[in-house]
């Protein structure tokens, strides 16, 4: 329950995507009164390699919080708590928490490992050839995405940057350590990303000694977090006098410890049921990226399938993590290939949107007036898997797959190429979802978040290519609303998460599966697997 004396103060939530960091100021009852955005740098290489900077994502957090009080007309009184979510990045920090190249040492401010970097594949695959029992906490696979392979590859690969680093952080616990000078890392990050065990609260040793990061043990795990805690529990006094001032508030303000970005967003969204309706319901966040996040009572163990986890979400439940490597950015190299997209993109962009909302607008107003979407994806086929495969098959070598393509090179074909590629991602999620419910984690309900499914036509879509009701949260920044959540508990005005998802959120639509396109989509559900099997045969 709200506490009343807090009732009339504000919260605020920080979000670090891969592009960009936002700030949003909410009311206790889960109202964004203002908002702001900075861009942030990435450096790529090669398509394997991702690299930004901790001080420029700082500065950008610093800019995005001004901007986000700003705009809500706020001051700095009025706050009773921030909360921060991000990517689940690598930050390596030297003494004094100076940044340390993870690559090029020409460039010693890029000292993170992006999420999606890829380098870390060799060392991915002999960790899993060696079958630790971890192992069985991530889904029987550890993922190049994670933290250890990317540990293991810096050890291998820039020797002096490793036994240099003074803290090895994933970007939340930096954004959080770095505002309340709080070393504490979030059970959510090290659960996820590093093999912390939860539910037995403590790190194994023997993992580490196995792939061969033995020193990490050896050390008493300093260097990758001795204090783990809940999300959203306050860290230090609060914000240091330092990020105060960096960020435009009053030192002193709680600070909640953090999310994984996906995981905020299931925070903001799926708990408008209140907590009877955790159980269930998948919280898939559509971005860059895509994130399934589905909670369960007791552990369910599926294959190519990252947890399950304990408390990495709602405190004393399990979590199972699958997702998609690429799904809107899947899009849009999808859409970069057709010889109409460039023309296409700058109608788009003069219009003041970007290419894949003008053609989910065309989308839409082809089928008020009549259209079905297997005749606008006219006979083409597309397996989105341009960066591999991250559930339920944990195949990072997996490629995309596109068939059916003719010689049409209109804009009617470039329609038709977006929700045929659309269609991919509904099944690959499909995938997901079939795979848990046989391992026991059923799924009744997909709560849609992130910038990429925004659109009514997408939302229904999903709902039709899995065959699952789809709801969509009221607020329009899901994950900002569950990073400010976490302020929120931090601050006191609620007792605990599970309280403040249900004061805070709502449902503003729901989607239902349209029965008469069932067995058109098992049709073309049957070819998407047919395809995915042949791209794992082909030489």
């Amino acid at each position: 329950m709200v506490k009343q004396e807090n009732a009339q103060r504000l919260v605020i939530g920080v979000d670090v995507g891969t592009g960009s960091a936002r700030a949003g100021v909410f009311t206790v009852d889960g109202r964004m009164l203002g908002t702001s955005k900075q861009a942030i740098s990435i450096h790529r290489e090669g398509g394997v390699i991702a690299e930004q900077s901790s001080d420029d994502i700082w500065a950008a957090v610093a800019a995005s919080v001004q901007g986000a009080m700003a705009a809500a007309g706020a001051v700095p009184s009025q706050v009773a708590g921030i909360g921060f979510d991000a990517t689940c990045s690598l930050v390596v920090l030297g003494e004094d928490g100076v940044p340390l190249p993870v690559g090029d040492p020409a460039y010693p401010d890029r000292n993170i490992i992006v999420w999606m970097d890829h380098r870390a594949i060799a060392q991915a695959e002999r960790i899993n050839a060696g079958g630790h029992r971890v192992l069985d906490y991530v889904g029987g696979r550890i993922s190049p995405e994670m933290e250890t392979p990317k540990l293991l590859w810096l050890k291998e690969h820039r020797p002096e940057i490793y036994a240099r680093a003074w803290q090895f952080m994933d970007l939340t616990d930096f954004l959080t350590w770095r505002a309340s000078g709080d070393l504490a890392r979030s059970v959510c990050t090290v659960t996820c990303k590093w093999t912390y065990l939860a539910h037995e609260q403590k790190w194994d040793g023997s993992y580490f000694h196995q792939i061969g990061l033995e020193e990490l043990a050896d050390e008493g795990f300093k260097r990758i977090g001795t204090k783990v805690v809940p999300a959203g529990m306050p860290l230090g006094q609060g914000l240091t006098a330092e990020a105060a001032n960096d960020l435009g508030l009053l030192a002193g303000t709680p600070v909640g410890a953090g999310l994984i970005d996906a995981h905020a967003g299931g925070v903001g969204s799926i708990g408008a049921g209140g907590p009877a309706a955790l159980l269930g319901t998948m919280a898939y966040v559509f971005g860059t990226s895509s994130c399934t996040m589905t909670t369960t009572a007791d552990p369910v163990f599926v294959s190519g399938v990252w947890g399950p986890y304990h408390s990495a979400m709602v405190p004393g439940l399990w979590l199972n993590e699958g997702g998609q490597s690429a799904a809107g950015a899947a899009i849009e190299v999808l859409l970069a290939f057709h010889p109409c997209a460039e023309e296409t993109r700058l109608l788009a962009e003069a219009q003041g949107r970007a290419l894949p909302e003008l053609l989910a607008e065309e989308v839409a107003n082809r089928v008020a007036a009549g259209a079905d979407l297997f005749s606008l994806a006219a006979g083409i086929h597309v397996v989105p898997e341009f960066l591999g495969n991250r559930a339920p098959f944990a195949d990072p070598h997996a490629r995309a797959i596109i068939a059916g393509l003719g010689m049409d090179q209109g804009f009617d074909s470039l329609v038709g190429l977006y929700v045929a590629g659309l269609c991919g991602i509904g099944y690959g999620l499909r995938q997901i979802v079939a795979a848990q419910a046989a391992a026991g984690a059923m799924v009744d309900r997909i709560v849609i978040s992130g910038g990429a499914g925004r659109h009514d036509v997408i939302r229904q879509l999903l709902a039709d290519t899995t065959d699952v009701e789809v709801a969509a949260p009221e607020a329009d920044e899901p994950v900002l609303l569950g990073a400010a959540i976490l302020g929120s508990v931090a601050g006191g005005m609620f007792s605990d998460i599970p309280n403040a998802m249900g004061a805070m959120s709502r449902f503003s639509n729901v989607y239902v599966p349209t029965r008469s396109a069932r067995s058109a989509h098992q049709e073309r559900y049957d070819i998407f697997e047919r395809l995915q099997l042949a791209a794992k045969k082909a030489p």
